[in-house]
């Protein structure tokens, strides 16, 4: 890419030990710690998604009784946005920033180890808990659950906060201070703008969310009455979880969004097309996406003058997406295209990102948010956007950086076979859910055997169970791949794409 500064392979000498990893301030070394606990955490929150698709593979009680069901839902939600998604992309920053722009490292290596290991013990602490209160921990229920689990909750979440904050000021710093001189704004590399771009967005959202779990836990404790009546309203806790939560969703795609941009102009052997326009759509996302916040609260009572500007901002954020998605697809037009795995999974992400958008788009005006709000529409829009945008970005960059990581190349075939059984899988369980949404299940239902509709849910939701069950094998693919390259994998120059 224009201004790229790639600094030589990082990958001198094999670790030398435990203690190295303990104790490094080295960003590559710190981009690899981010990038395996995360992927830790994706096995444990995949397996907590497995266990609730075998529960509503059936009506009734059928393996966990309904509390136990609560907690695995609310784990679930909250292991993969805060300790995978969030994170994952924070060490591909650490990985490729600095070389992107030709650094050494980043601005404050001490502080950018302790970023991420504030986030091991903020793990721990949240799975300590199992608190049972929904990944947004609504009001009222979140204030009267007498449980330590959310207490529990609320610190993990302030921990893992603290990590963001810390992250994002040390990416904006290491940007705007110690790029190369060749590497200005006009050039800087389409991933570094993604990444800039989304530390503004989690320094801006992130105090708001850490208020509010400030006041959540004081009112739990009796010491104030903002989000319970007579004197506070729950209305209150959503809008200040929603103006963090919405943003995050960028937080979870912009990164994701400069993966591909580098990964298509590579493997297709074409110059990006459009640099300006996806540059200046990453910064339009990072301002508009403060201001569609409420969409999620269409039937909470608001007036009509509060949600029309919300609907219409949130069919306007659509715009610059789409400005990527043509750019992409023109990059594409008349390239030498690679069918590599990273562009299998690049690929895959554009069409499965379309889907959520259209479906998310679908939504947006006020009279049908009101039939498919709080359905698995919702379930089925939010998974295609970050399992079927986020996580196949994800492994488009894993795969792409992957020699960079080890100096050693993936096996194509896992690669392949991963691709294709993600995708069946992704498509199974999430483009079912459409259905079920639109036969009017609600989601974080335990059981839905008391619909007059039965046989309808029970066959959409076996349909949705075998599709996890496959989308979960697939990830046994990576898994070998992974274990067998690192070891046996034939060693490459840092960057073989050319």
């Amino acid at each position: 890419m224009a201004g790229e500064v790639l600094t030589a392979h990082p990958i001198a000498t094999k670790p030398i030990g435990l203690l190295r990893w303990l104790t490094t301030t080295n960003h590559h070394d710190i981009g690899i710690l981010y990038i395996a606990s995360s992927f830790l955490f994706f096995i444990l929150g995949g397996v907590l998604a497995l266990v609730i698709r075998v529960e509503l593979a059936y009506p009734g009680e059928t393996v966990v009784d309904s509390s136990t069901y609560s907690a695995l839902f609310t784990m679930h939600g909250t292991t993969m946005i805060f300790l995978v998604a969030i994170p994952m992309l924070a060490g591909f920053g650490n990985l490729m920033l600095p070389p992107m722009i030709g650094a050494k490292d980043m601005a404050f290596p001490r502080i950018n180890a302790l970023s991420f290991w504030l986030l091991p013990p903020a793990g721990v602490i949240l799975w300590m808990g199992s608190a049972e209160i929904g990944w947004t921990g609504y009001a009222p229920l979140s204030v009267f659950d007498p449980s330590t689990g959310v207490d529990l909750w609320i610190v993990g979440l302030q921990l893992i906060g603290i990590s963001s904050t810390m992250g994002a000021i040390n990416f904006i710093v290491t940007v705007l201070r110690l790029r190369a001189p060749e590497v200005t704004f006009k050039n800087l590399p389409l991933f570094v703008w993604s990444v800039l771009v989304t530390a503004g967005i989690t320094m801006l959202a992130t105090p708001v969310l850490a208020a509010g779990l400030f006041i959540l836990l004081l009112e739990r404790h009796g010491m104030v009455t903002f989000l319970t009546p007579p004197t506070g309203a729950p209305i209150v806790w959503q809008h200040i979880f929603w103006f963090y939560s919405h943003p995050a969703v960028y937080i979870m795609i912009l990164p994701v969004m400069g993966i591909i941009s580098e990964v298509i102009p590579r493997l297709a052997h074409k110059p990006i097309f459009g640099y300006k326009a996806i540059a200046l759509s990453s910064v339009a996302i990072g301002f508009l996406g403060f201001g569609v916040w409420a969409h999620h609260m269409f039937t909470t009572g608001m007036s009509l003058t509060a949600r029309v500007p919300f609907m219409v901002l949130t069919l306007a954020i659509a715009v610059p997406s789409g400005i990527k998605v043509f750019n992409w697809i023109m990059t594409l037009w008349g390239g030498a295209i690679e069918l590599k795995a990273p562009m299998l999974f690049a690929l895959g992400f554009i069409a499965m990102f379309v889907i959520g958008g259209i479906n998310g788009v679908f939504q947006a005006p006020i009279p049908v948010d009101y039939a498919l709000q709080d359905t698995y529409w919702v379930v089925a829009h939010l998974h295609y956007v970050l399992f079927g945008g986020t996580m196949l970005g994800v492994f488009a960059g894993l795969y792409f950086w992957f020699p960079r990581m080890t100096g050693r190349m993936y096996s194509e075939r896992l690669a392949r076979w991963h691709f294709a059984f993600t995708i069946i899988g992704l498509n199974l369980v999430f483009f079912t859910m459409h259905f079920l949404g639109l036969a009017g299940m609600p989601r974080r239902y335990y059981d839905y055997g008391q619909f007059a509709n039965l046989e309808t849910l029970w066959t959409l939701n076996w349909l949705a169970t075998v599709g996890a069950f496959l989308l979960g094998g697939a990830q046994l693919f990576f898994i070998a791949n992974v274990a067998r390259s690192y070891s046996r994998g034939p060693k490459v120059a840092a960057d073989p794409w050319g």
